[in-house]
């Protein structure tokens, strides 16, 4: 091997460590929910951990992606791996939900520099017949990262504690910063723009303002109220504020310019819209294997590591067949798969086997994994090296959109109905132990499900499995309308080594 292909290497292996990380982190916090909720309090306020991460990288990606094509992705790739190793410490530390949420935030702001500038970089480095291989073994390295995170998530909650889930970024960030500071070296000249700061801050705060009002709406406030009148208001004044700012910017932070394409339309639809649905079978999947089987951490992560594993397969077939057909082809067969899998697990009960779960989740995980390599691919098909990160940036926004509208609104739905359910089951305090119910996070703990009465624990468990159930059934609708716009993606595929493109990577 020459030196020239040696460093590729080493650059290669840190941007995979940098996924591994960020992907790791995600399916670790996932498995360790229940032990924190637990431990921590919050059961109302648990949706944040993950809601105040997704809005953090929301906010920090279509950024980081502008300011990359402008200055080059080194410096703020190694800046968001940083401030993500930073906000991994404090998470470490924090002793109340709140706190914990706070602190996925931090994480969160670099968490919006890794993902998106580490594909571009691969599209920078690779030539156009090589990046169905290339997104293929990313997307494998998160499948892979979200079946050992599950394991190891496991482990080290129930063996050391959870604090360690967010302390093993750590060694993992330092290699990766090591590779890509000593290895990695840009060529590219990138031309100075301008940042829409000012239509980035009312997007983020426009959908802050959303998620406020669905979270607070008919919990603390009622929706009449002035404070959720207020904020309904407010995302409506900031978000048209932001659809203004972006038609006169002259570098809008998302260029609705690039929504002209339909293969970059549709692809970024699709995105979002899978990004709301698959949350919840990530978020939901470990509350209901500790809350309704009765397992613990351990048992949590087991059954999760099917639907990971499925998604490694997806996304290894999904980038195999870029350079065989076209990209609407493969998202068809992806979208059947993944359709059917959330179907599936709206049909889960207490009585619901191990075995049939295991098979709901490996065709889920299989459905969603092919969106990690071939979006991404089609969302920056039609685009030069100077627009490269913008249009990454923008697939890896809209998925986290829709990744945080989702768990705010399935997190309502499920515990609206949670709530619902256990209010008729024990109208009246009937077969409560002096007529109260005590603290539902209970069940989420062995030693303390041990204390609960056993006609009582069967009527929470019923409860708990039937919102689940429902909020999948919900979830079957942007699923479904994800399905609609794979049929609009149109019949591009991977070009050729001679297309358009690659003459522009090679001025630089």
């Amino acid at each position: 091997m020459n030196t020239k292909q040696s460093k590729t290497g080493f650059v290669i292996a840190g941007l995979l460590l940098g996924i591994l990380m960020a992907a790791m982190d995600n399916t670790i916090v996932a498995t360790a929910m229940g032990t924190i909720v637990a431990e921590l309090g919050g059961m109302e306020q648990f949706v944040w951990v993950t809601s105040a991460y997704m809005v953090a990288v929301m906010a920090g990606t279509p950024i980081f992606g502008k300011l990359s094509d402008m200055f080059g992705r080194k410096r703020f790739f190694i800046f968001g791996m940083v401030l993500f190793l930073v906000g991994s410490a404090l998470c470490g530390t924090a002793n109340s939900i709140v706190q914990l949420s706070i602190y996925r935030a931090v994480q969160g702001i670099g968490g919006g520099a890794l993902m998106p500038i580490a594909f571009t970089i691969v599209f920078d480095i690779f030539p156009p017949e090589k990046r169905g291989k290339m997104g293929g073994l990313f997307g494998a390295v998160f499948g892979i990262s979200s079946i050992f995170g599950p394991l190891l998530g496991a482990y080290i909650t129930e063996y050391i504690g959870w604090n360690w889930v967010f302390y093993i970024n750590l060694p993992i960030g330092v290699v990766a910063l090591t590779f890509i500071g000593a290895f990695y070296h840009e060529s590219l000249k990138h031309t100075k723009q301008s940042i829409d700061w000012f239509g980035a801050a009312t997007l983020v705060a426009s959908v802050v303002c959303l998620m406020f009002a669905l979270e607070l709406g008919g919990q603390k406030y009622a929706w009449g109220s002035f404070a959720i009148i207020g904020l309904f208001a407010a995302f409506a004044v900031l978000f048209v504020a932001f659809l203004v700012a972006e038609t006169r910017a002259s570098e809008p932070i998302i260029s609705f310019a690039m929504f002209k394409q339909r293969l970059f339309a549709s692809s970024n639809a699709v995105a979002l819209l899978y990004g709301a649905s698959y949350i919840v079978a990530a978020i939901y999947i470990p509350i209901y294997v500790q809350g309704v089987f009765g397992g613990s951490a351990t048992n949590s992560g087991l059954i999760l590591m099917p639907m990971m594993l499925g998604s490694v397969v997806g996304s290894q077939t999904g980038g195999f067949f870029t350079a065989k057909t076209s990209f609407r082809n493969i998202m068809i067969f992806s979208a059947v798969c993944f359709v059917l899998g959330i179907l599936l697990l709206g049909t889960i009960t207490p009585e619901t086997s191990r075995m049939l779960l295991t098979l709901y989740m490996i065709l889920t995980g299989f459905g969603v994994g092919f969106s990690f390599s071939v979006l991404s691919m089609a969302s920056i098909h039609n685009f030069d090296m100077r627009q490269r990160g913008a249009a990454t940036s923008a697939n890896s926004f809209l998925r986290s959109l829709g990744m945080t509208l989702g768990i705010t609104i399935f997190g309502i739905i499920q515990r609206n109905a949670f709530a619902s359910g256990i209010a008729d089951a024990f109208a009246g305090g009937g077969g409560l132990p002096g007529g109260k119910l005590g603290d539902p996070r209970d069940m989420l703990s062995s030693e303390k499900r041990a204390l609960i009465p056993p006609d009582v624990l069967n009527q929470i468990t019923d409860t708990l499995s039937s919102s689940i159930a429902q909020t999948f059934m919900w979830a079957l609708l942007p699923a479904l309308l994800a399905a609609v716009f794979v049929f609009m993606m149109g019949s591009e595929r991977v070009k050729p080594a001679e297309s358009p493109p690659v003459p522009e990577a090679s001025r630089g």
